[in-house]
């Protein structure tokens, strides 16, 4: 397991769209173990492979200790919406207002092959959703009106105190 570099906003290689794994080797094993060592280094909850400049269909998430390696997952059911705070590892210190399904069932592969399903809601839905967006090159500024609309992290931790800190930790 190695931190990787994460690639930043402007890096054409954060559009990549990810390309469906059909190797299940060491390769992906190793990806999949380097996406989980640099997305807690960061610290973050999640970190899709366009992330680290690999066009693959590979993320992983994090959530209440729980790590969710999912090999070309896609959403098959969502229920409800949720508008709250939103960050990202390839834009650190800034946040934003972005809805998001409520609830999601993701359908994927683990790093054997084998069929999973997770369902989550709130953090975990939100996690998943944002890391699924990556796989398709598209980004949670996407979602905004205008870049007007985000909010540097600094700003709400004078607003909110030190609570904000633990609240705000970057989904990937």
């Amino acid at each position: 397991m190695t931190v990787q570099p994460i690639v930043m906003l402007g890096d054409p290689r954060l559009r990549l769209k990810g390309e469906p794994v059909d190797a299940f080797g060491k390769y992906l094993h190793e990806l999949l173990d380097d996406l989980a060592e640099t997305m807690r280094a960061a610290p973050g909850v999640g970190l899709a492979a366009p992330q680290l400049g690999i066009a693959l269909q590979a993320c992983v998430v994090e959530v209440e200790g729980q790590l969710h390696e999912l090999i070309n997952p896609r959403m098959v059911r969502s229920t409800g919406d949720d508008h709250d705070l939103e960050g990202c590892l390839s834009l650190p210190g800034y946040v934003a207002y972005v809805t998001r399904r409520e609830k999601v069932w993701i359908a994927a592969q683990n790093r054997h092959g084998r069929k999973v399903k997770v369902a989550g809601a709130g953090l975990l839905s939100r996690a998943m959703q944002h890391e699924l967006d990556h796989l398709a090159g598209k980004l949670y500024i996407d979602y905004l009106g205008s870049l007007d609309e985000l909010i540097p992290v600094s700003q709400l931790q004078e607003e909110q105190g030190e609570s904000a800190e633990r609240e705000l930790a970057p989904l990937a």
